[in-house]
């Protein structure tokens, strides 16, 4: 589940454009009334929905079919110094992914317990 930390906060719009996936943000703004929450949904090429991920939300998917392919539109230049994530199973979110993934980055396996920030 990957972010970027201000002040390099960026907004996504994401498709999939071949195969499927589920896709899942979480809402990481301080203040929000709808913070710690998370929200997924089913894209594939056949539904030809979108997502919009607002600035402040961490993002992460998980393939349903190989030979999977996914663009994204991003409102910033990536910043390296800036991304952050979160672990796509951390208790804190208690998200119901459909599948356990099967390849996942180590970085992205082995982030910390999420600690929210005021």
């Amino acid at each position: 589940m990957h972010y970027q930390a201000p002040p390099c906060e960026e907004a996504k719009l994401v498709r999939c454009t071949a195969g499927a996936i589920y896709d899942v943000i979480i809402d990481l703004r301080a203040g929000s009334d709808t913070r710690l929450q998370h929200f997924g949904v089913h894209l594939d090429a056949e539904n030809r929905q979108m997502l919009f991920i607002p600035e402040g939300f961490a993002h992460g998917f998980v393939t349903l079919n190989d030979n999977t392919e996914v663009f994204y539109q991003m409102s910033e230049f990536y910043a390296p110094e800036s991304a952050k994530g979160v672990r796509w199973n951390d208790p804190a979110f208690r998200i119901q992914w459909p599948l356990e993934p099967t390849v996942i980055s180590e970085r992205d396996r082995t982030y910390p317990d999420y600690l929210p920030r005021a």
